[in-house]
């Protein structure tokens, strides 16, 4: 088993953690996540299953390409943390990758909440690794972007 490639991205928004969880629960928002280059935006998403404890909650997400994965979360921990585990993806990414993990944390900061969002995208084997490492390359700007999007109120 590789280890995962993984990345960090940060920025301030002015939103609390929870109505920034509360953003990620509003399926309508998630067309908001428009991509990067090549790597396609989300065209919509629904739930799968919706728990009332949030942790277990899965989210079928389709993408502007026509591609799918599903995400689920893992952990649920506000005003703290929260996990996201992407998997289930449809081919091209189903054969390289298993699944990829996005960590949300939040801290105060002056002017709102400190968000730094890391991704670790588990590649299937060595010989899948370096392109999961082309596709994190735009990944990372488009959760970048996604960001200054969420700072700006949009």
């Amino acid at each position: 088993m590789t280890s995962p490639i993984r990345f960090t991205c940060e920025n301030v928004l002015p939103d609390t953690p929870e109505e920034i969880a509360a953003h990620i629960l509003e399926l309508s928002n998630w067309p908001d996540f428009t991509g990067y280059g090549l790597l396609p935006g989300i065209k919509q998403a629904e739930f799968e299953i919706r728990t009332p404890e949030v942790v277990g909650t899965r989210i079928r997400a389709t993408n502007c390409d026509g591609s799918s994965h599903t995400e689920e979360i893992i952990v649920w921990d506000l005003p703290r943390r929260l996990q996201l585990r992407m998997q289930d993806f449809s081919a091209l990414v189903s054969r390289i990758a298993s699944h990829f993990d996005e960590f949300w944390e939040f801290a105060a900061a002056n002017n709102g909440t400190q968000v730094t969002r890391t991704m670790e995208l588990h590649a299937k084997s060595a010989l899948t690794r370096p392109l999961l490492w082309l596709i994190s390359k735009l990944l990372k700007r488009a959760i970048a972007r996604h960001l200054c999007q969420l700072r700006e109120g949009g």
